[in-house]
């Protein structure tokens, strides 16, 4: 709020004058004015959009290309400093133009293997086609939903998340599986199709336990030793809202078996 209200006051003060409209009006025709190209570095989409909305108090001329992330300016060059100084402290995450639409994020964990495995659980209903997909696409054809894990998103604002996940197939214990999320997303965009939210980064990292052997204490039954294995997947990119997206492939555990990540979006109006 506090660059918000700073662009209300240095707008105000552009435009404060002790002489009378008359003489205000015939000075400004007389100001010289300049065309200056302002580069916007890190905001796109709806948060572009809401920076030169708040640009709209300057009341001056100015273009601007959401694609090429540019602004130009046609002003005198004091209002010109004014609108570059704005530019520059909104251009950045987390600020009032950055932080806008709460995304909702479905992300789900899909455990698959080369081998088939009969009687396994079915998938939900809304994931069949995407498990089709993967079947026809790779080697993998039994494929198990692992787990589902809800996110609130908010455009422009980073996102963490720690978890714990389901055993896969081992006794319940201290070895749980982990999962560590990290996303940004930067905007939302519209294009033909409909509704996209771009992340800048999206990382989802893995810390599961792989059995590596036996071992005795005592006299009583033999334990199994377990190490763990980090593995994950790191993307970017745009994603379509209300569209199943395979984020991609998470190998290093054994040959046979590999997990999928699949997200869905809904951006809340």
């Amino acid at each position: 709020m506090r660059t918000i209200m700073a662009i209300l006051l240095a707008a105000t003060f552009l435009r404060a004058q002790d002489k009378p409209a008359e003489a205000k009006s015939e000075e400004i025709k007389q100001e010289a004015r300049e065309a200056v190209i302002i580069p916007v570095k890190t905001l796109t989409g709806d948060s572009f959009r809401r920076l030169t909305n708040l640009l709209q108090v300057f009341n001056a001329r100015f273009t601007s290309d959401d694609q090429l992330r540019t602004i130009i300016v046609y002003a005198p060059k004091d209002v010109v400093a004014q609108m570059r100084k704005v530019i520059e402290e909104l251009d950045r995450p987390g600020s009032e133009a950055a932080i806008g639409r709460n995304i909702e994020m479905t992300m789900s964990f899909l455990r698959c293997s080369t081998k088939v495995v009969p009687g396994g659980p079915a998938l939900p209903a809304d994931l069949e086609p995407v498990a089709k997909q993967l079947r026809a696409a790779t080697q993998y054809k039994n494929i198990e939903l692992w787990d589902v894990v809800p996110l609130r998103l908010q455009e422009g604002k980073d996102t963490e998340q720690n978890l714990r996940l389901p055993a896969l197939g081992m006794p319940p214990g201290t070895y749980a599986p982990r999962a560590s999320i990290k996303i940004r997303p930067e905007a939302v965009t519209r294009k033909d199709q409909g509704r996209y939210v771009r992340f800048g980064s999206m990382r989802i990292s893995f810390s599961i336990p792989i059995a590596t052997g036996q071992f005795q204490t005592g006299a009583g039954p033999a334990q199994t030793q377990f190490q763990y294995v980090d593995v994950g997947l790191n993307t970017s990119g745009d994603f379509m809202e209300g569209q199943k997206t395979v984020l991609g492939k998470v190998s290093g555990l054994d040959d046979d078996s590999a997990i999928f990540v699949v997200i869905a979006l809904k951006v809340l109006d």
